[in-house]
C-alpha cells in the first residue's frame, strides 16, 4: 500500500508539489491585475491537475486541487493560514436562526399539518425532533432532493417557527443587522475580488460551448491532441438502449457500460473514450449513428482535455465557495452582490442571470451544483432572497420557455425553485403587485397551448407525441400559479387589488379557452370507430381545480374584489355565450297555464361539452355574495338585474341531462371516452368544482325566476316536455309504441329529472346556499360515507375532497359523528356511525354514486329492521336556505311540479295502463316529504312579523281542474297505501301522511291563517331580501336556530333511546353470563360472519369452510428469544423427534403476521409474479433484495412486511363437530379409563396391520373389550375445500421446513408437531412481552398479533385434517402417555422434562384424531377440560418439585387456611413417595405463593389459548392489570380458586398418577442432586 502511493507522489508533477499557497497568495496581493493573474496561475495548473487520464482520479485531484488552487484562494481570503482564519470568522459570525439544511435524496422530511402554512414548509429530522410540532399532526415524507429545511423561517409557520437548536439565536436577532459589520474593511475588499473572480470564472466556463478552445485568459501554451468524448445524459433514451450503443462505440464490457451509463444517469455526463481528436470522433460517429434511427440521437462531444480540466474545477469551485460562505453570513452577503450585480451588458447580464438562462444548456451535475450554491446562498439571505425573486420572475417566461424545450426533468431545472420563492407569502404578494407575477404565469401557460380551434378553444384532438410531452411539462406553471395563491393575504392594498384583478383577467381569458372544449354528438347508427382524445381536457381541469378554488377563496377575502371578479366573470361568460341562440329557434311552452319562451335545442342531437369551468367560477362567486353578505350590504353595486336566469342555468343543464341521457343507455355507441369523462365530473377529485358548481348553478338560477319557467325549460332539455304537457300521453305511448328500449330510457330520465329537483332543493350544505358552515359540510359528507358501511380511516380520506394543502377537514369533525371501532379479523381499526346521526341520513345524497346509494338505502333498512322501526327513509330535516337562495323552494309548491307529481302517482294508481317505474314513484315520495318537512319547519319557526307562504298541504290536498277532474295528491297516496303492488313503499307513504295530519294539526293549532297564494307571491317572496335591511335578515336566522336545535336534540334522545335495546343484545348468552372459556359452564358464543376483503383484488368473501381460501401474510422463523440454554442445538434435524418440548425452550418456531388478507389464487398469483420479478433481476444485475425468495420469502403486497408463508383463514374448527351438551359426561377417572382402553385399542390394530395378520385382527378386537361407541375403522371425511385443505398444507409444510431447517415433506410424521408446537411457542411468546411491560393480558394485543393468534390457532386445531389420521393418534397417544403411563409407554420423558404448556397444546389439538372415531356421545369439549386439569395438576406436582422455597420470617396472610393446609398435605404425599428427599415444609402459605407464581404464566397462556380456539370473549376483569388476576383467570378455565381441590377431587387416580410421576429415576436423580431441572 505505502510502495502504491510513493509510486503516485514520484507520478506527480514536481511542479506541482512545489507550489505553495502562502507565495502564490503573496503575489495576488501584491499583484496590480488580480484577475490575469489568478487565470494565469489557473490556465497553468488547471489542466495539469484534472483529465490526466481515461479515468477521473477524484482523490488525487482534489488533493492537488486544494493544495494548489483552493489554498492560494484561502490564504489570499482569510489573510493568514485559513487553518486560523476560518475558525476566527466562524467565532465572529452570529450563527443563522435559518436552518436551511439541504436535502438529499430519500431523507425523510417532515411537515406539520396543524402550523404549516402550506404543505411545502418542511422540517429535517434533527429541528423536527426539537420542535413543539412532534407532539401535533404531522406528515412525513422523503425528500427527492433539492429542498432545504424551514426552520426559522417565520413566514413558513403559524406557530414554533423555531427549533429548540435555532430558538437560541432569536433573542439577539430581533433586528435585522448588516452581516458585514463582523468582518473588516480589507476582509470585504478581499472577498469581493476573489469572489468576483472565481463565480466569474466558474460560470464562464461551465457556460461555454466551444468544444476545442478555452475562454480568453484560459489559454494554454502547449496544446497536446487529448480529447474526450463526452456523451450526455437525457430523458428518451432508455438504459438498455445506451449500454448497447456504447458496447458497440467504444468496445466495452456490458460491465463496463452499465457504469457508464449509470453515472450518465447520476451526474448528466460521463466520458466514454479518452485519446486523439480521430480516435474519439469516431465513437462519436457510432454512437450517434445507433441512437438516431427513431428519435433524437444521444447527445455526444468531443471536448478538449482543457476544457474538461476547467469545467470540473469549476464545479469544485461551486463546492468551495458554497463551503467557505457557510463560516460567515458576511460572506455570503458578499457572495449574493457579486452573483447579482449587473455587468457590463445591461440587464440580465449578472452571473446569477447568466447561470438561470443558460440552466437547459448545463448537464445535471453542473445544474444540481450551482442549485446548491443558489439556497446556500440568495436563499439564506433574506434581502437577496428577495431581489433574487425578482430577478427570477422578470426571466420566468423565458426560464419556461427553455423548459419546454429542454428533455430533463423538473427537478433538475432552475425552474424548480419557484416552490422556494412563490410560497413565501411577502414574497409572492411583492412579486404579484410589483412583477405582475400571476398574469405572468398564467400568459405563459396560454403561451404553450397555442393549439385552438375555430371558437379559440383549446383542442386536444389529433395530438403529436412532441405537443403532448409539452402539454405535461406545462403543468408545472399550474402548480407556480398554486404556490402564489396558497397564502391568502390577510390585509389588502390597492395596488394587490389591481394586480390581483388583472391577473383574475388572464385567469378568465384561459377559462375561456376551457369553456365549451372537446364538445361530442351523440352517435347514431354505428359505434364510434375511434375513442377521441378526452384526458388531457381532464387532467387540465383537475390541475387547475386547487387554483380555481384559491380564486374564489381570494376573491372571498376582499368585498370590492369580489363585486369585481364577479362582474368581470359574469360579462366573459356572456362573451361566451353571445351567439348559443344562432340557428336555434325560439319554442314557446305551455303547462298548467304557465308559459315560457326557450330555444329548440336537443341534448341527444346537438354539440355539447362537459368542461364549463367560466360558468361555474360565477357560481361560486355567486354563492360567495351571500356567505360574505356582500349581496345585501351593496346590491347596487352587483349586476343583478342585468342577470339572465335561463341563460346561466342553459349550459350547467345540458351537462346534467347528458349525464342522464349516458346513464339511460343512450349514448352507448360514444364508447369508453364519454364514460370515462362522466366518471370524473363525479368523481371527489374534480366534483367540487364541476358537478357541485353545476347544481349550485341551477339553484342559483331556480331562486331568481319563476319556479314554472324553470321546470318547464327542465322538462325540455329532458325531452320530456310532450309526456307531462300532453293529457294520457303516457297511456297512449305505452299501448302505440312497441320499443321497450325507449320505453326505458324515458323512465330512467324521468328518474334522472326527479333526483336532480331532489338535488337542487335538498343541497344546501354548501355555506352561501344553506345557513351552514364549512364543518357543517364535511360532517355531512362522513355521514353518508359511513351510512354505506364502516370505513377505515384510509377509506374516508379517499371518500372526501382534498384541500389545496391536501386536508380534508375529517380529524376535526370525525368524534362529533362516528365511534372508533378497534381493529377486528381485518387488520384496521373502523369508524361506525354514531346511531344519533341516522337522522341526517338522505336517500338521495348528491355525492353517492349509484352503486353507494344502493348499499346505504339497504344498510339503512337493515339497521331501522333491526331497531324495529318501520323502513322508511324520509328526507332528513335541512338547514334554512340563505336569503339569496329563499326562494328556491317554491319549486316544491308550483304548479309543474305538482302536475308532474300528480302525473306520476296517477300512473302509479293505474299501474297498469301506463310505462312507469317504482323507482320513479320512491323519488316522488321523497320530494313530497321534502316538501313537507319544509312546511313544518316554516309553521314551527313562525313568528308574528311573517305569514307562512308555503301551503303545500293546501295544495296537495285540492283535487284536479276541470275538465281532468284528477284526485288530490293526498287522496291518490291514501290510494297507494293500500296498493298491494306498492308493499316496500307502504312505510314512506304512512311516514307522509302521519305528517300531513301533524302539519294540519299545526295549521289548527296556530294563530295565523294562510293567505292565499299566487304566483306573483311566491316570486317575491325570494327577493324580500333585496328590500330588508340586514340587520332583519340576520335576526330572522338567530330566531330559527334554537328552535331547530331543540326540535334536533328531541329526535336524538329518541333515537338514542330506541337502539339501547338492540345494540346491547347481539349476543345475549354473551352479556348476561359469566364468560367461561371451557368445561360445563362455557359460554355459548354465536359466531358472527367474517367477511373480509382481499388486498389484492379487492373482492369480499365470507369464510366458509367450501368457500375459496383466504390467507394471511405470515413469517414463521426459528426462535430462541424464550431460550434458558442457549448452548443446547439440534444435532441431526433429520432424526430429531420434536414431540416433546424441554421447560429450556432452547429453540421453539414462531409465527407472526402483519395481518393483511388475500385469496389464496390471487397470493399464488402475486408470489410466481415475485419470482419471475427475481429471476430478471438477478439477468439485469441490478442490486440485491432484501429478502430470499428461493427460500419462500416476500414481501406483503401492502406493507411490504417481510413474509415466507401464509396462514389458512378458518371459521372455528371446534364448532364444526363439537356438542357443548355437559349431561351425563365421565368424571376424569372415568374419561381415562375410555381413553386407555382406546389407545389399547388402537394398539392392537396397528400391531396386527403390521403384522399383516388380518383374521387374528378381528379375533385380538373380538377378545378386546371395545369403550362404548368406539370405531376405530372409521375414516372420517374432511368439511374442507379443496382450496383450504391445500393452504392447510402449505402453511405446515413452511412450519415444519423452516421450524427443523430441513427440506419440505408434506408427508413427514413430525409435520402436526411442528404445527402444534408453533401455536404454542407464539402464544408463550406473546405472553411473555405483555407479562415484562406490565399490559393486562387481553387488553393491549395490536390487532394484527389478535388475527395471527386466531388464525394459527385454528390452523393448528384443523392440521390433523389434512394428516395422516394413524400419525396424529399416535402423537396423542405419546403425548398422553407421559402423563397417564401405559404398556407401550416407551423411553418417555419425565414430568420434569416437559413443557407443560406445549403438551396441553398438542394433546388439545391432537385429541380430535381420537375423538372423531368415539360415537359414544362424550363431548369433545369433556375432553378439553379434563385434559387440561390433568396438565394442571401435572405442572402443579412439577413447580412442588422444583420449588426452592424457603421458611423465612415473614407474615402470612392466614398460615392454616383451608388452601394452606391442602397444600402442605399434597407435599407431605410427594415426600412420602419420593423417599423424603423434598425438603420438609412447616407451612403451606409459602407453598401456595410457590404454586400460584410458578403456574401463572401457564395459567395466562391456556387464558390464550382457549379464546382463540373456542372463541369465549374475555372478561372485562382480565382486559386490565389488577391484584385479583389469579381468580379471574381460574373462573374464566373452569378451575376452582384452590387448585389443590383437583386433587381432592380425584384423589383415587391423582394419588396413583403422583406415584408413577415420583418414581421415575430421572426425578429420583434431580431430588438426589445428580441433575438440574427448569425451575
Amino acid at each position: 500500500m505505502a510502495s502504491d502511493l510513493e509510486t503516485e507522489v514520484q507520478a506527480i508533477d514536481r511542479s506541482l508539489l512545489e507550489c505553495s499557497a502562502e507565495e502564490v497568495a503573496v503575489k495576488w496581493l501584491q499583484a496590480t491585475d488580480l484577475p490575469k493573474e489568478v487565470y494565469l496561475h489557473l490556465a497553468y495548473y488547471v489542466p495539469k491537475i484534472y483529465c490526466q487520464g481515461p479515468n477521473p482520479a477524484p482523490q488525487r485531484e482534489d488533493m492537488l486541487a486544494q493544495h494548489v488552487l483552493l489554498g492560494p484562494m484561502e490564504w489570499y481570503l482569510c489573510g493568514e493560514d485559513p487553518a486560523f482564519g476560518f475558525p476566527k470568522l466562524e467565532q465572529a459570525n452570529k450563527p443563522s436562526h435559518l436552518c436551511g439544511r439541504v436535502f438529499k435524496v430519500g431523507e425523510p422530511t417532515y411537515s406539520c399539518r396543524d402550523c404549516a402554512v402550506d404543505p411545502t414548509c418542511v422540517l429535517c429530522m434533527e429541528c423536527f425532533l426539537g420542535s413543539i410540532h412532534r407532539e401535533h399532526r404531522y406528515r412525513m415524507t422523503t425528500s427527492s432532493g433539492g429542498g432545504f429545511c424551514d426552520c426559522g423561517d417565520t413566514e413558513a409557520w403559524k406557530e414554533g417557527p423555531y427549533c429548540q437548536k435555532h430558538e437560541l439565536n432569536t433573542a439577539e436577532t430581533a433586528e435585522e443587522e448588516d452581516p458585514l459589520v463582523h468582518l473588516s474593511e480589507d476582509m470585504i475588499a478581499r472577498a469581493y475580488n476573489i469572489f468576483a473572480i472565481m463565480f466569474k470564472y466558474a460560470v464562464d466556463i461551465l457556460t461555454w460551448e466551444k468544444e476545442n478552445e478555452l475562454p480568453p485568459g484560459l489559454e494554454t501554451v502547449e496544446k497536446s491532441d487529448t480529447y474526450y468524448c463526452m456523451l450526455f445524459n437525457d430523458e428518451v433514451h432508455t438504459y438498455e438502449q445506451v449500454i448497447y450503443t456504447l458496447q458497440k462505440a467504444v468496445n466495452c464490457t456490458q460491465k463496463e457500460a452499465i457504469g457508464f451509463a449509470t453515472t450518465v444517469d447520476r451526474d448528466g455526463r460521463r466520458s466514454v473514450r479518452y485519446g486523439d481528436f480521430q480516435y474519439c470522433d469516431q465513437a462519436k460517429s457510432v454512437i450517434v449513428r445507433n441512437t438516431s434511427r427513431q428519435t433524437k440521437p444521444l447527445k455526444v462531444q468531443v471536448m478538449h482535455s482543457s476544457i474538461v480540466a476547467n469545467q470540473s474545477f469549476g464545479l469544485k469551485l461551486l463546492t468551495w465557495l458554497g463551503n467557505v460562505i457557510g463560516y460567515s453570513d458576511g460572506l455570503r452577503r458578499i457572495l449574493c452582490q457579486v452573483g447579482l450585480q449587473e455587468g457590463p451588458d445591461g440587464e440580465n447580464s449578472s452571473l446569477v442571470d447568466k447561470l438561470m438562462l443558460s440552466d437547459s444548456k448545463l448537464w445535471k451535475g453542473a445544474r444540481s451544483m450551482y442549485h446548491q450554491l443558489f439556497m446556500s446562498s440568495l436563499l439564506m439571505d433574506l434581502k437577496y432572497k428577495k431581489l433574487f425573486a425578482i430577478r427570477f420572475a422578470r426571466n420566468y417566461r423565458q426560464l419556461q420557455r427553455d423548459f419546454m424545450e429542454d428533455d430533463h426533468e423538473r427537478a433538475v431545472s432552475v425552474t424548480a425553485l419557484s416552490v422556494q420563492l412563490f410560497t413565501v407569502p411577502t414574497l409572492a404578494r411583492m412579486l404579484i403587485t410589483e412583477e405582475n407575477l400571476m398574469t405572468t404565469i398564467i400568459k405563459t401557460f396560454m403561451d404553450h397551448l397555442r393549439h385552438r380551434d375555430i371558437q379559440g378553444r383549446f383542442q386536444f384532438e389529433r395530438y403529436t407525441a412532441l405537443q403532448a410531452f409539452k402539454f405535461r411539462r406545462v403543468q408545472s406553471l399550474i402548480l407556480d400559479l398554486k404556490y402564489v395563491l396558497i397564502s391568502k393575504p390577510a390585509d389588502w392594498t390597492d395596488d394587490l387589488r389591481q394586480k390581483f384583478l388583472e391577473g383574475f383577467d388572464a385567469f378568465l381569458e384561459l377559462l375561456k379557452c376551457m369553456q365549451g372544449m372537446d364538445p361530442i354528438t351523440r352517435q347514431v347508427g354505428q359505434h364510434i370507430e375511434m375513442e377521441p382524445e378526452w384526458e388531457a381536457a381532464f387532467t387540465l381541469q383537475m390541475k387547475l381545480t386547487h387554483v380555481i378554488s384559491m380564486m374564489q377563496d381570494w376573491c372571498a377575502l376582499d368585498e370590492k374584489v369580489l363585486i369585481e371578479a364577479y362582474k368581470k366573470c359574469l360579462t366573459v361568460l356572456m362573451q361566451c355565450h353571445s351567439g348559443f341562440t344562432d340557428g336555434e329557434q325560439p319554442i314557446v311552452l305551455s303547462i298548467c297555464g304557465h308559459s315560457v319562451e326557450t330555444i329548440r335545442y336537443c341534448v341527444s342531437q346537438e354539440k355539447v361539452s362537459i368542461h364549463l369551468p367560466v360558468s361555474r367560477l360565477l357560481a361560486g362567486l355567486h354563492v360567495l355574495l351571500s356567505k360574505s353578505e356582500v349581496a345585501y350590504k351593496f346590491p347596487e353595486l352587483l349586476p343583478l338585474s342585468e342577470l339572465s336566469p335561463p341563460l346561466l342555468i342553459e349550459h350547467p343543464l345540458r351537462c346534467l341531462v347528458l349525464c342522464a341521457q349516458v346513464h339511460a343507455g343512450m349514448w352507448r355507441r360514444n364508447g369508453f371516452s364519454l364514460v370515462n369523462q362522466i366518471y370524473y365530473y363525479h368523481n371527489v377529485k374534480c366534483r367540487r368544482e364541476m358537478f357541485d358548481k353545476d347544481i349550485i348553478m341551477l339553484q342559483t338560477g331556480v331562486s331568481m325566476m319563476d319556479p314554472n319557467h324553470f321546470l318547464m325549460i327542465m322538462l325540455s332539455r329532458f325531452e320530456l316536455y310532450q309526456i307531462f304537457s300532453t293529457p294520457d300521453y303516457g297511456k297512449r305511448f305505452n299501448t302505440e309504441n312497441t320499443n321497450k328500449d325507449v320505453v326505458q330510457q324515458n323512465n330512467t330520465l324521468i328518474e334522472e329529472m326527479l333526483y336532480l329537483i331532489i338535488m337542487i332543493v335538498g343541497e344546501r350544505f354548501s355555506p352561501g346556499v344553506g345557513q351552514v358552515n364549512a364543518t357543517d359540510e364535511i360532517k355531512r359528507e362522513i355521514i353518508h360515507q359511513l351510512s354505506i358501511r364502516p370505513m377505515a380511516h384510509s377509506e374516508l380520506v379517499k371518500a372526501l375532497p382534498e384541500d389545496e394543502n391536501k386536508e380534508t377537514g375529517m380529524e376535526s369533525v370525525i368524534e362529533a359523528v362516528a365511534c372508533f371501532k378497534k381493529p377486528g379479523l381485518t387488520g384496521r381499526g373502523l369508524y361506525e356511525l354514531k346511531p344519533e346521526c341516522t337522522k341526517d341520513f338522505n336517500l338521495y345524497f348528491y355525492h353517492f354514486s349509484r352503486a353507494e346509494q344502493s348499499k346505504a338505502e339497504e344498510a339503512q333498512r337493515k339497521l331501522k329492521r333491526q331497531n324495529r322501526e318501520d323502513t322508511a327513509l324520509p328526507p332528513p330535516v335541512l338547514p334554512p336556505l340563505s336569503p339569496l337562495f329563499a326562494s328556491l323552494i317554491n319549486i316544491l309548491q308550483s304548479d309543474v311540479m305538482l302536475c308532474i307529481m300528480g302525473t306520476i302517482l296517477q300512473w302509479a294508481v293505474e299501474h297498469n295502463s301506463y310505462a312507469w317505474s317504482e323507482s320513479m314513484l320512491q323519488r316522488v315520495l321523497h320530494l313530497i316529504g321534502m316538501a313537507l318537512q319544509e312546511e313544518k319547519q316554516h309553521l314551527e319557526n313562525l313568528n308574528e312579523e311573517h305569514v307562512v307562504t308555503f301551503t303545500f298541504t293546501q295544495k296537495i290536498s285540492r283535487p284536479g281542474e276541470a275538465p281532468s277532474n284528477s284526485p288530490s295528491i293526498l287522496a291518490m297516496l291514501e290510494t297507494l297505501q293500500n296498493a298491494p303492488h306498492l308493499e316496500v313503499h307502504k312505510d314512506m307513504i304512512r311516514w307522509i301522511l302521519k305528517t300531513f295530519n301533524a302539519i294540519k294539526k299545526l295549521r289548527e293549532s296556530s294563530s295565523t291563517s294562510p293567505v292565499p297564494e299566487t304566483e306573483g307571491n311566491i316570486i317575491e317572496e325570494g327577493r324580500w331580501w333585496l328590500q330588508r335591511p340586514m340587520s332583519e335578515v340576520t335576526c330572522d336566522s338567530r330566531v330559527l336556530c334554537p328552535k331547530q336545535r331543540t326540535l334536533r336534540s328531541w329526535t336524538c334522545s329518541g333515537r338514542r333511546h330506541t337502539r339501547q335495546g338492540p345494540s346491547a343484545s347481539y349476543s345475549p348468552t354473551v352479556s348476561d353470563t359469566k364468560l367461561t372459556a371451557l368445561g360445563p359452564k362455557q359460554t355459548r358464543v354465536t359466531e358472527r360472519r367474517q367477511v373480509v376483503t382481499c388486498i389484492l383484488c379487492q373482492e369480499e368473501q365470507e369464510v366458509k369452510v367450501d368457500s375459496r381460501a383466504m390467507v394471511l401474510a405470515a413469517f414463521v422463523q426459528r426462535s430462541t428469544v424464550l431460550s434458558k440454554n442457549r448452548n443446547k442445538v439440534i444435532q441431526d434435524p433429520e432424526k430429531y423427534d420434536p414431540l416433546f418440548m424441554h421447560p429450556e425452550l432452547s429453540c421453539g418456531t414462531h409465527t407472526g403476521s402483519c395481518g393483511h388478507i388475500m385469496h389464496a389464487h390471487c397470493w399464488q398469483r402475486y408470489f410466481d409474479a415475485v419470482q419471475a420479478k427475481e429471476q430478471r433481476r438477478q439477468q439485469r444485475l441490478r442490486v440485491h433484495t432484501s429478502y430470499d425468495v428461493e427460500n419462500g420469502e416476500f414481501l406483503c403486497p401492502l406493507c411490504e412486511c417481510l413474509s415466507n408463508t401464509v396462514i389458512p383463514l378458518l371459521p372455528p374448527p371446534r364448532g364444526l363437530f363439537n356438542r357443548l351438551d355437559f349431561s351425563d359426561q365421565p368424571n376424569l377417572a372415568q374419561w381415562m379409563r375410555t381413553i386407555s382402553q382406546q389407545i389399547k385399542a388402537l394398539y392392537i390394530l396397528r400391531d396386527e396391520e403390521t403384522a399383516n395378520n388380518s383374521c387374528g385382527n378381528s379375533e385380538k378386537m373380538d377378545e378386546l373389550q371395545l369403550p362404548k361407541g368406539f370405531r376405530p375403522d372409521f375414516q372420517p371425511k374432511s368439511l374442507y375445500s379443496e382450496s383450504i385443505k391445500e393452504m392447510l398444507t402449505t402453511f405446515g409444510t413452511a412450519t415444519y421446513k423452516v421450524g427443523l431447517k430441513v427440506h419440505p415433506n408434506e408427508e413427514d410424521l413430525r409435520v402436526p408437531i411442528m404445527c402444534w408446537g408453533s401455536c404454542a411457542y407464539t402464544i408463550q411468546t406473546i405472553e411473555r412481552i405483555l407479562a415484562d411491560e406490565d399490559k393486562p393480558l387481553f387488553g393491549h394485543l395490536p390487532c394484527r398479533q389478535d388475527d395471527c393468534l386466531t388464525s394459527l390457532t385454528r390452523f393448528a386445531a384443523a392440521h390433523w385434517t389434512v394428516s395422516s389420521l394413524s400419525a396424529a393418534q399416535g402423537h396423542f397417544c405419546r403425548l398422553f402417555a407421559s402423563l397417564v403411563p401405559n404398556e407401550k409407554s416407551g423411553n418417555l420423558p419425565c414430568i420434569l422434562d416437559i413443557d407443560m404448556f406445549h403438551l396441553l397444546v398438542s394433546l388439545v389439538l391432537s385429541f380430535p384424531a381420537i375423538y372423531c372415531q368415539d360415537f359414544s356421545g362424550v363431548s369433545l369439549g369433556t375432553g378439553d377440560l379434563h385434559i387440561f386439569h390433568l396438565v394442571t395438576m401435572a405442572h402443579i406436582v412439577q413447580i412442588l418439585l422444583t420449588s426452592s422455597t424457603e421458611e423465612n420470617g415473614m407474615d402470612q396472610e392466614n398460615p392454616n387456611g383451608e388452601e394452606e393446609v391442602a397444600v402442605l398435605t399434597l407435599y407431605k404425599f410427594l415426600c412420602q413417595h419420593t423417599g423424603s428427599a423434598l425438603k420438609e415444609m412447616s407451612s403451606g402459605w409459602h407453598l401456595c405463593r410457590s404454586i400460584k407464581a410458578g403456574i401463572m404464566p401457564f395459567l395466562r397462556c391456556s387464558a390464550l389459548f382457549f379464546h382463540y380456539l373456542n372463541g369465549v370473549p374475555a372478561p372485562s376483569e382480565i382486559q386490565v392489570t389488577g391484584a385479583s388476576q389469579f381468580e379471574h383467570l381460574c373462573s374464566y378455565l373452569s378451575l376452582p380458586n384452590n387448585l389443590i381441590c383437583l386433587f381432592q377431587e380425584n384423589s383415587k387416580i391423582m394419588n396413583t398418577l403422583v406415584e408413577s410421576w415420583c418414581s421415575d429415576n430421572e426425578v429420583k436423580r434431580y431430588l438426589e442432586g445428580k441433575r438440574q431441572a427448569i425451575r
